[in-house]
């Protein structure tokens, strides 16, 4: 279960790189390195989904895309920082853990179910 979490952080990472890519990009072959970042990024989604629940995963992945690009933004594309994108980042992670504690909740009450058929 722990390397199935690894596989949720590894695509979360390279999904960052590959669009670090795209704003950074000048020459043919730094498409090469993209694309084989992208690739590299759905296997390791593809990896993590085989365990968990795929919508778990990618509100995970989203989320940390989201906010990671956001961040990405202000700090290395000297982006503007406001108060809205705060909250809304704050939301958002409020959906993620929300997201991941029903999913838990959800397998707790199928398991204890199906211990007693």
């Amino acid at each position: 279960m722990k390397k199935d979490w690894l596989y949720v952080g590894l695509t979360s990472l390279f999904e960052l790189f590959w669009i670090f890519g795209f704003n950074t990009a000048y020459s043919w072959w730094h498409w090469i390195i993209i694309i084989a970042l992208i690739a590299t990024d759905f296997h390791f989604l593809s990896k993590a989904c085989e365990n968990l629940p795929t919508g778990t995963v990618y509100a995970i992945f989203a989320g940390a895309g989201t906010i990671g690009t956001t961040l990405m933004d202000i700090f290395i594309f000297e982006g503007e920082f406001n108060t809205m994108k705060a909250i809304f980042m704050f939301i958002l992670v409020l959906g993620v853990i929300g997201l991941k504690l029903a999913d838990n909740t959800a397998r707790d009450h199928d398991d204890k179910k199906g211990a007693n058929a």
